[in-house]
């Protein structure tokens, strides 16, 4: 789940299973944090978010059935805004583009008129700090990944509904 849809009780349970040895006021700190970035998403001109989450992380139950459940419902709602895009990466879709290559962000800009002017970097997220990208090449290989997966996935309309599927499977 990108830190930027996450809802504060899911990001804490995140965090406590992936630093059972931190003390609390450093995970509530990181969560603290991690909230307070999704701001990005509120600015004017709004940033614009495109995500391709893996069906997977719709079905392991962090921090149990009542925080997935409000995980979710804030997932259909954040995905219906107009800067926010979801995908739904199917189980069925098989095997795809990213493999095994884990979580990664694209950060940056196009500039169609002005190639030079385009700035990317990509982000990839590992356990105790992050790796910037900024090759060109490095870049341009993320980029072709993504657009493979955004082909792969469920379009955004279906990718509600199946967001509102998973939602219901969740015990009450």
């Amino acid at each position: 789940m990108p830190g930027l849809l996450q809802t504060p009780s899911y990001a804490l349970a995140l965090h406590q299973a992936q630093d059972v040895r931190a003390e609390a006021g450093v995970i509530e700190d990181k969560v603290d944090a991690r909230i307070k970035r999704q701001a990005i998403l509120e600015r004017s001109p709004a940033l614009h978010l495109w995500v391709v989450l893996d069906d997977a992380v719709l079905r392991r139950p962090v921090g149990g059935n009542d925080v997935m459940a409000e995980q979710i419902e804030h997932l259909r709602t954040m995905a219906q805004r107009p800067n926010v895009d979801v995908q739904v990466l199917q189980f069925a879709a098989g095997a795809h583009a990213a493999g095994s290559g884990g979580h990664f962000v694209i950060l940056g800009r196009d500039d169609e008129g002005d190639p030079l002017n385009s700035m990317n970097v990509v982000y990839l997220e590992l356990h105790k700090r992050g790796l910037y990208l900024d090759a060109p090449s490095e870049v341009q290989s993320y980029k072709l990944m993504f657009d493979y997966l955004r082909s792969q996935a469920a379009d955004t309309s279906v990718s509600l509904d199946l967001l509102a599927a998973a939602r219901q499977e969740l015990p009450r």
